[in-house]
């Protein structure tokens, strides 16, 4: 039997990691997965359990109360969570991509401020971008900031919000120019929940899967923030700020999807050897054997990639946009097609929701729609060719 596949960039420091995580994953999270999908969001102390632990911003500098880890960090607890088959604990929105996206555009003082908290898990973190009418077109934005005394009054229309209920801290994206003014007319301010009026969930979404994430529908209705609440503190400058969080956010989804179909062929492998058939195992049968090695070569393929990737942003080396793009939709795309394979040779066993490989299949079809859909990143891949 050929050794397991090990990623060039993992070190020993990262085995010490991996062990924390899966440890935190299989006492704190897999327990309750049941219950957070049913109550549609996780438990607080789970989070802050989290934050105890170092889990949560860990690529944040240290004196902003992160880590000062690497993205390589962030993969393997990413790694361990779809080992247990989970997305109840959100860990991409809330603990990577988010803070993230909030530190690389925030400035000094707005990042002492709030980046502490978030580190820790005291106060969760949502990103309040998408619009009923402006989903991967950010530029459609209707969202409003007028200018009124020494602050901002917000008005619109929020939707696919993750931690949308839980957060207490909102970075929300609206147009704080005219009519016409595109790209330049977008800005970032932050909405602290317990401070303000008007920030209101209409409802938290009923999901196909990945129902342990609160996701809500929000509405702004004349919401006040201070002007220091400006991320950045300079107006217009949120579509580019946006375009630059989008490729760390594409590499995480394609990281998810390649390790979700690696588990799944884990999971029906040991299906597949211990279920009989007509006097012999499933694994006797050629098609079953065809059919995981197809499975295996196309998610190693995608591992290598995402490794290749992965490492460059370790190394310091910058991650070109359409590299992020083609992990996304090629992870995305693998994620759904092979756990649909290995759920097929499970038979009747791999439709009933008590199975993790249905959990898989369940939680993966999003993965083609958010971070900007498949369709949409294969045009604009197409685009610089």
């Amino acid at each position: 039997m050929t050794a397991p596949y090990r990623s060039p960039w993992m070190t020993d420091e990262l085995d010490m990691l991996r062990t924390t995580a899966r440890r935190f994953f299989e006492d704190e999270v897999a327990p309750r997965a049941a219950k957070f999908r049913a109550q549609h969001h996780i438990d607080r102390d789970v989070w802050q359990r989290a934050g105890e632990l170092g889990l949560l911003c860990m690529s944040i500098p240290e004196e902003y109360g992160g880590q000062g880890a690497t993205f390589a960090h962030e993969v393997v607890v990413m790694e361990e969570q779809a080992r247990i088959c989970d997305t109840t604990f959100g860990f991409i929105p809330g603990a990577v991509n988010g803070p993230a996206f909030f530190f690389e555009t925030a400035n000094e003082e707005q990042r002492r401020r709030w980046m502490p908290d978030i580190a820790s898990g005291r106060k969760m973190l949502s990103v309040c971008i998408t619009e009923p009418d402006a989903g991967t077109d950010v530029k459609a934005m209707r969202t409003t900031a007028r200018k009124e005394g020494d602050g901002y009054v917000l008005s619109g229309n929020k939707i696919f919000i993750t931690h949308g209920q839980q957060a207490e801290l909102s970075l929300v994206a609206a147009r704080t120019g005219g009519a016409g003014s595109g790209a330049k007319g977008i800005s970032l301010f932050m909405v602290e929940r317990e401070k303000t009026d008007g920030f209101r969930i209409n409802k938290v979404l009923e999901k196909v899967g990945q129902n342990g994430l609160d996701t809500c529908e929000i509405f702004l209705d004349n919401v006040h923030v201070p002007a220091e609440n400006l991320i950045g503190g300079a107006e217009g400058r949120g579509f580019g700020q946006l375009m630059d969080v989008f490729v760390r956010e594409r590499l995480s989804i394609g990281v998810v999807g390649i390790t979700c179909a690696e588990r799944a062929i884990e999971l029906t492998l040991e299906h597949a050897k211990n279920r009989k058939m007509l006097g012999q195992t499933l694994w006797d049968f050629q098609n079953s054997r065809f059919t995981l090695a197809e499975c295996l070569t196309e998610a190693r393929i995608g591992r290598i990639f995402i490794d290749k990737l992965v490492a460059d942003l370790v190394e310091g080396r910058p991650l070109a946009p359409n590299d992020a793009m083609m992990a996304k939709w090629w992870g995305s795309e693998k994620q759904c097609q092979i756990i649909d394979r290995c759920l097929q040779l499970f038979g009747g066993y791999g439709y009933m929701t008590e199975y993790p490989i249905a959990q898989l299949y369940m939680d993966a079809r999003v993965a083609r729609i958010y971070g900007g859909s498949n369709e949409t990143l294969k045009d604009l891949i197409a685009r610089s060719m």
